[in-house]
């Protein structure tokens, strides 16, 4: 299989995962962030505009776009990851974003 058509795939995974926690699962996300994570609400809605942002721009038919989206999630899942291991959160509440900063790795090295 083509390394374009598995990346392009990687990207469509990753916006719809970003899409399906920060819409459709919103109400999850402001519990979380106010209970367990105790960050500010404009911390979790700057993390969700960022997110979703950069999840459009996985989308975009402009690598620089897509690297750009994908150098922004990263980053962005990196510390989501350092704020499961402050908190302590159990490894199944970690994974999501130690899935989704690898896939990210995985497309930055492709």
């Amino acid at each position: 299989m083509n390394v374009e058509i598995i990346a392009s795939a990687v990207n469509i995974v990753i916006a719809a995962a970003l899409f399906f926690v920060w819409v459709v699962r919103y109400d999850n996300i402001v519990e979380e962030f106010k209970n367990d994570y105790n960050y500010p609400d404009w911390l979790r809605d700057l993390t969700g505009t960022l997110k979703l942002s950069c999840a459009a721009m996985l989308l975009s038919a402009d690598p620089q776009m897509n690297n750009l989206g994908l150098l922004g999630i990263t980053v962005l899942m990196f510390f989501a990851m350092m704020t499961h291991v402050r908190v302590k959160s159990a490894q199944r509440k970690a994974l999501p974003s130690i899935s989704l900063f690898l896939l990210c790795l995985f497309l930055l090295f492709v």
